[in-house]
């Protein structure tokens, strides 16, 4: 046959002797695991990546049966194509320089000329196959070709729209799919996308500070995967937490509190919550979803504890078969337990190359998908346990949280009051609104055992100070022990003082050098909306008529005029339902024209004044041409 005209009949039998070796399954067929052994068989090694790239080429192109499947001729096919095509070559030099990583020149705002930024091949791979079982929608490109996150040139409408849609599986209606260009492909509307993208983004807590619109028209990959990632991890580990999740309490340790489970952050919950059932298990503890789960076995005794046993009424049982525990190479022990993750509907995001690199963001997205597939958490019942404390977080601290975040602040804010006991997130947040900060008077973990709680105290005591004194904040009857206390009312106080001289920055340069105030932004509302006809107003920021979002969506089309459908604004007697829809299309297209609102649909219905101050000044800013 054609495919076998250039091999010799001695290479022909050598070919397929390494095919029935790898062919695990003996089924005279290869998927993509057994495809990266064989290719090292027949002595042409590729990279983890290029297999699965080749593999997705495979099964839309070149599937000659279309059955799905690779058989020996279809190989042999793929095989001279890799060899004619010198492709062992050309990966070699990535391989010395370390396999899986692309290197590329700085492209950020603050990179320097000639600065390195890397990504994970690997990680691109995965996330691929992820985003086309989540996304389905006629305007994103489905599936994604492998050579994603390339077609982002040029602003491809599809893909802009995917990121959207996964912001939205993220974070439930954060953006209003009214408000995205779907139909007409032009550089505006390209463009306005991309705005809505970034900005929604920001609002859910990403750090993209260095990432413009233009980044994402190139697709540069570092970016565009740095991003997806983000709103992938937001996601995954967003029901990791007590007052989510009552049943995590069966994580406390010995003479443990409630109070102390709730400082962990997700990563440590679903850390600590693997242990659970690796201690169940018979096993050995593990420190981290890298180097510890290298060998496969914890991960196949963590499959076996939560796997559903149908004990419960309508529970299904499912088997997880351990015969491939025993398996001595790392690479087919690792494929024999992602059949088993298969069974449970829980393969993704890892490949048996990812976990046996110990690659940590992908193997933390998989034990992350595990857990919210199959908890397997009783909430302990007859203990000593404050069930008061699980209040959960109210809307104006998940909105000062995401503020915080996507400014980039280390460590990333998980608990607003906990993660702000020793003030370092805060004086970060001063050096964000110009308030100079003398780090060598700053104490920096870890912190000694003896004495942590005073060193904490110091920095808390010297973030009032800065507020009083630099800031000109009005901090009367708050001490840096009220910060250190994470007492809430006292630590918002001060947090949203920083976040409202945050949003004033853009518009310093008004009123001939006096202060931005709340007057100054109402009289420019109001002025913006006479010269363009419109009869809505703004008497304050308490003003009850905020509530139907309508003088928001005035505002916005004098900004930008045109930018409103009016068709879907809601008009006359309106229920609470039709102004939460004026609302969420108002907060919407407000960050698809360029506003940075961090603010939500329901702060303008319930016409909560502070936040909706952030949303004036924010519009304020763009339509003067700042932000």
């Amino acid at each position: 046959m054609t495919t076998t005209t250039h091999i010799s009949k001695e290479e022909l039998e050598e070919l397929k002797a390494a095919f029935e070796r790898v062919d695990l399954n003996s089924n005279g067929y290869i998927c993509d695991y057994e495809l990266h052994e064989l290719f090292k068989e027949a002595n042409l090694p590729l990279p983890g990546y290029k297999v699965r790239e080749i593999i997705q080429n495979i099964m839309t192109e070149g599937d000659v049966n279309k059955d799905g499947k690779i058989s020996f001729d279809e190989f042999i096919s793929i095989f001279m194509e890799q060899r004619k095509s010198d492709v062992a070559k050309s990966f070699r030099k990535a391989i010395n320089r370390k396999e899986g990583i692309c290197a590329i020149g700085g492209t950020s705002e603050l990179s320097s000329e000639g600065t390195q930024h890397s990504y994970s091949v690997e990680e691109k791979y995965s996330f691929v196959p992820t985003i086309n079982v989540d996304v389905q929608d006629p305007h994103c490109c489905s599936p994604i070709p492998p050579s994603f996150p390339s077609v982002f040139r040029g602003g491809c409408v599809g893909e802009v729209i995917l990121l959207c849609k996964m912001i939205n599986l993220s974070v439930p209606d954060t953006i209003d799919e009214r408000a995205i260009n779907k139909k007409k492909r032009t550089p505006f509307t390209i463009q306005e996308n991309l705005n809505l993208a970034l900005n929604s983004a920001s609002a859910i807590g990403c750090h993209v500070v260095n990432i413009g619109a233009e980044d994402l028209r190139e697709g540069k990959p570092h970016l565009v995967l740095g991003l997806l990632w983000q709103i992938i991890k937001i996601g995954l580990l967003a029901d990791i937490e007590l007052s989510k999740n009552e049943a995590l309490a069966a994580l406390l340790s010995e003479g443990e509190t409630l109070e102390d489970l709730m400082k962990l952050s997700p990563e440590e919950l679903l850390l600590r919550w693997a242990n659970y059932h690796l201690k169940n298990a018979g096993w050995h503890k593990i420190n981290n979803f890298s180097g510890d789960i290298k060998d496969s076995k914890a991960y196949f005794h963590l499959l076996n504890q939560i796997a559903p046993k149908g004990t419960k009424e309508g529970e299904p049982c499912i088997d997880i078969n351990m015969s491939g525990f025993n398996e001595k190479d790392d690479l087919k022990r690792a494929e024999f337990m992602l059949q088993q993750a298969d069974g449970l509907g829980c393969r993704q995001f890892v490949t048996p190359a990812d976990v046996v690199s110990g690659n940590p963001k992908l193997n933390l997205a998989f034990v992350a998908n595990l857990f919210n597939k199959y908890p397997a958490l009783t909430k302990p019942e007859n203990q000593d346990i404050d069930w008061t404390l699980l209040e959960g977080e109210t809307r104006e601290e998940r909105t000062f949280r995401n503020w915080m975040n996507s400014l980039g602040v280390n460590p990333h804010v998980n608990h607003l009051y906990n993660d702000l006991q020793d003030a370092l997130v805060i004086l970060q947040l001063y050096e964000k609104i110009k308030v100079p900060v003398d780090w060598n008077k700053v104490n920096k973990p870890p912190y000694p055992k003896l004495g942590a709680n005073m060193k904490k105290l110091e920095n808390c005591n010297y973030a009032v100070d800065l507020g009083k004194h630099s800031a000109k904040f009005s901090l009367v009857g708050i001490g840096g022990q009220d910060l250190n206390d994470g007492n809430p009312t006292l630590t918002l106080a001060v947090v949203w003082q920083l976040m409202r001289k945050h949003t004033l920055n853009v518009l310093v340069h008004l009123g001939d050098g006096q202060k931005v105030n709340d007057e100054i932004i109402i009289k420019w509302v109001n002025e913006t909306l006479a010269e363009n006809g419109k009869k809505t107003s703004l008497q304050s920021f308490k003003d009850k008529t905020i509530s139907t979002s309508l003088v928001v969506v005035d505002l916005i089309d004098c900004i930008q005029p045109g930018s409103i459908n009016y068709d879907l604004v809601k008009t006359g007697t309106l229920t609470e339902e039709d102004k939460l829809e004026n609302a969420k299309y108002a907060v919407s297209i407000a960050r698809k024209i360029g506003a940075r609102v961090y603010a939500l649909p329901e702060d303008l219905v319930e016409v909560k004044a502070k936040l909706v101050m952030t949303v004036f000044a924010c519009l304020m800013g763009r339509g003067m041409n700042r932000v």
